[in-house]
């Protein structure tokens, strides 16, 4: 009579192995995106990450973004409504060359930090509408020596020599 009716059991037991198994594939992604950036001294690894992009993780004014690495950029882009929530002061429009043709943008100012310890103050971005993350371009790159093989960029913060 005090027995819980089988049905009942059998959906406890299955809640809770989904349960566990959710926590196991969150530990799993966590791990994984722990391993895809590495600091060793000056030099940084970014490990391609499964969309097929470097992701270097870092600020904009104190904002915590996930800056997908753009060796084709020339400039560091933001999504302008990233912009306009962080409040970075506009310097002029702009008309960029992307890869879905020429948008029209905004040039504003922004300290970024990126993990491993590469900082630069006041640098000139581009707000574009269409942009969905912060694109890290050569304007940053170009400040230090980096390569790139086997679905790793390693970064040496290092100027280059």
């Amino acid at each position: 009579m005090n027995e819980l009716p089988s049905t009942f059991k059998r959906v406890t037991v299955w809640l809770l192995v989904g349960t566990v198994l959710f926590l196991a594939v969150q530990a799993w992604l966590a791990e994984r995106q722990k391993t895809r950036f590495q600091v060793q001294g000056s030099v940084i690894e970014l490990r391609r990450g499964s969309d097929g992009h470097y992701h270097w993780p870092g600020t904009i004014n104190g904002q915590a973004v996930d800056f997908l690495v753009d060796t084709g950029a020339t400039s560091t882009a933001v999504p302008q409504a990233l912009a306009q929530r962080l409040g970075l002061p506009a310097q002029g429009r702009i008309t960029s060359s992307t890869a879905g043709g020429n948008v029209t943008g905004t040039v504003a100012l922004a300290d970024l930090r990126l993990e491993g310890g590469l900082a630069v103050s006041q640098l000139k971005v581009v707000a574009l509408p269409a942009l969905d993350a912060p694109l890290l371009g050569m304007d940053v790159l170009g400040r230090v020596s980096w390569q790139q093989g086997d679905g790793v960029l390693r970064i040496d913060l290092r100027k280059p020599g």
